[in-house]
C-alpha cells in the first residue's frame, strides 16, 4: 500500500520506545517481530548481539525509510498499540516497574496510532475485497471450464454410435452437471424393483428424473410411469 500521509517523526520515536519496553528477554522480543511482520526476512540484517534498545531503533528505522515497508510499519504500530497484558513482566526482578514502563510506553504509542490504525483497517479492507474479487473470479473460471468440459463430451455423445454406452454416459454426465450447479444428485438406484434413473434436490424439494436417449417423442405411457412413481413418494417430491 502506498499512502502519502507521513508518518509522524513523534510516532516513530514511540514505537522505537515502546518495542523495547514491551518484552525483557530479546528471545521474546523475536518471536513477536517475527509472527507481527509478514516478511520476517526484514531481521536477518539485525544485530541480535546488540543492546535491546538498539535492536528497537533499527528495527524501525528500517521499516521507516524504505517505501516497500509501509504496511510491515503500520502493522507494528498496531500490534504494539494493542498489548494490554504485561504480566510476562510482572514475573522478574522489578517486574511491577518493567510492567509499568512498558505500559506507560505503549499508551504513549497510542495518541500516535489512532490514524494509522484508520488507514490500516482500510487497507485490510480493501485486501479482503481484492482476495474476494480473485477467488470470485477464479471460482466462475473454474465453473466454466467444466461446463465447456461437459458440453464436449455431451457433443461427443451426440455423434457416438454405441446406444447402450451413450445412455449410460448420458447418466453419469447429468449426475454431474447437477453436482456443478449445487444440486445434490444421487446415483442410481433401484426401489422394490422400479429402476428410477436418479435425483437431485433443489430449493428442498427433492426431484425424480429418468434420462432417455431417444429420437421419438416419449409416450405417455412412459410419462404416466414416472408420474406413479413420483406419487408413491412423500409430498414433497417432483418429477
Amino acid at each position: 500500500m502506498t499512502n502519502s500521509k507521513k508518518l509522524n517523526p513523534a510516532a516513530i520515536i514511540a514505537l522505537k520506545e515502546a518495542l523495547s519496553q514491551i518484552y525483557w528477554y530479546k528471545k521474546d522480543l523475536r518471536s513477536f517481530l517475527i509472527n507481527t511482520l509478514s516478511n520476517s526476512s526484514i531481521l536477518a540484517s539485525i544485530n541480535w548481539d546488540d543492546y535491546k534498545r538498539n535492536i528497537s531503533d533499527s528495527i524501525v528505522e528500517t521499516l521507516a525509510r524504505n517505501e516497500r515497508y509501509h504496511d510491515e510499519l503500520l502493522r507494528l504500530f498496531t500490534s504494539v498499540s494493542t498489548i494490554s497484558d504485561f504480566s510476562h513482566l510482572e514475573y522478574l526482578d522489578d517486574g511491577k516497574e518493567k510492567a509499568t514502563r512498558a505500559k506507560r510506553a505503549v499508551e504513549a504509542l497510542k495518541k500516535y496510532t489512532s490514524g494509522y490504525q484508520e488507514i490500516w483497517d482500510e487497507q485490510q479492507q480493501t485486501d479482503e475485497r481484492r482476495t474476494a474479487y480473485t477467488e470470485k473470479i477464479e471460482q466462475v473460471n473454474l465453473f466454466q471450464s467444466q461446463l465447456n468440459s461437459l458440453n464436449k463430451e455431451y457433443c461427443q455423445l451426440v455423434v457416438s454410435s454405441n446406444l447402450q454406452e451413450r445412455g449410460y454416459r448420458l447418466e453419469s454426465m447429468l449426475k454431474r452437471l447437477f453436482e456443478l450447479f449445487d444440486l445434490d444428485p444421487k446415483a442410481s438406484f433401484k426401489i422394490e424393483g422400479e429402476q428410477i434413473d436418479g435425483a437431485f434436490t433443489f430449493d428442498g424439494i427433492d426431484y425424480l428424473f429418468e434420462a432417455k436417449w431417444q429420437n421419438e417423442l416419449v409416450r405417455a405411457d412412459a410419462l404416466d410411469s414416472l408420474s406413479s412413481k413420483v406419487q408413491r413418494k412423500l409430498d414433497n417430491t417432483l418429477g
